[in-house]
């Protein structure tokens, strides 16, 4: 056997979407903040996102975290999120994966029945409560950074649906929410594919005809995922909702980052309050419980302070390896799997 790279991960899921976690053979890119070590890892490394995700290693259902050491130093590590088409600031699943891992692996010391991690990541400090027992985390729970509406009830011309509204709001990265009821959709597996179809258009029109920036950071811009929703059921009663990840496949959990952009719509219409919660369902009956824990602004607009809980199951442990002759060692993406666009960058 030979090789000119070998990376260890740790397979993860939360709440059935995959986001694997890597313990080693890759070094913390270089930055003096976590957003920069993300950017790092975009412009100069991105082979081993490739490497990792597309084929023949990977697929487009994954997720992978790197972790790093923190750079602020009431965190106790660092993480870059590498998704099918970019990296993102911040993502509610792939963190709940971070953190189960960190814990039950013993690289943070896991302390029962609840462990404090806080997390540095590229969109903020991200601080979680992990309940553990009998040496499982069994759920964590995270406060999220600020997260508001960036405008509601905007008017995208979709290809194939004409005049669509949608909401943009940042949790975490930047979402256009759609009330898929009103397009005919009932959010059931069996039509996932359709979905998904739907959400690349809608996520190509946000991305083409609307300006967002992030005010704080203008290297956060542009629509990443649209989540295709039903009408809020009220504190406590399960909504179904469906978030479509670049480049177009449906996400298995009902979306971390996504349900706290969800919560930030819904305050801005007067149909959350504080101490209100979410229960947001995936397609396939996942949940994730998500609460609005206090009000803020962000840089003169009104945000809310929520808090995610989900969980996450180690699946496994992985090695992989670069043959010196192997004729992919960035991999390779086919549309016939790859999502519906098949494109391994965000348009």
């Amino acid at each position: 056997m030979r090789t000119r790279r070998t990376i260890t991960v740790v397979g993860c899921h939360a709440e059935g979407e995959i986001g694997d976690v890597v313990t080693g053979g890759i070094l913390p890119p270089a930055g003096a903040t976590m957003f920069e070590r993300m950017e790092t890892m975009r412009r100069e490394h991105d082979d081993i996102r490739r490497f990792l995700l597309c084929e023949p290693r990977g697929h487009v259902g994954r997720h992978v975290n790197i972790l790093t050491p923190p750079i602020r130093p009431e965190c106790d590590a660092g993480v870059i999120i590498m998704e099918p088409t970019e990296y993102v600031p911040m993502s509610g699943s792939n963190l709940i994966c971070t953190v189960t891992v960190l814990l039950e692996t013993g690289i943070v010391p896991m302390r029962e029945p609840e462990t404090v991690v806080t997390m540095d990541t590229p969109a903020g400090p991200v601080r979680a409560v992990a309940q553990c027992r009998d040496g499982k985390c069994v759920s964590v729970a995270f406060h999220n950074v600020a997260c508001f509406v960036d405008r509601l009830d905007a008017q995208l011309e979709v290809e194939g649906y004409g005049t669509v509204a949608a909401d943009v709001a940042f949790g975490g990265m930047f979402y256009a929410l759609v009330d898929a009821t009103k397009l005919g959709f009932s959010l059931v597996p069996e039509e996932a594919r359709e979905l998904a179809v739907l959400g690349e258009r809608v996520r190509l029109a946000a991305r083409r005809q609307l300006d967002v920036v992030h005010p704080d950071n203008p290297g956060i811009a542009g629509v990443s995922i649209v989540q295709l929703n039903s009408p809020y059921g009220g504190p406590g009663v399960p909504t179904r909702n469906t978030c479509i990840v670049a480049p177009g496949r449906s996400d298995r959990s009902p979306t971390g980052t996504g349900t706290c952009a969800r919560m930030a719509v819904l305050h801005a219409r007067g149909q959350m309050a504080v101490g209100d919660t979410l229960v947001h369902e995936s397609l396939i009956g996942s949940r994730f419980e998500g609460r609005i824990l206090g009000e803020t602004d962000v840089a003169g607009r009104k945000a809310i302070l929520p808090s995610l809980k989900g969980r996450a199951w180690i699946t496994g442990l992985h090695t992989y390896l670069l043959d010196p002759d192997d004729p992919y060692p960035t991999g390779y993406v086919l549309s016939d799997t790859w999502g519906v666009t098949g494109k391994a960058t965000q348009d």
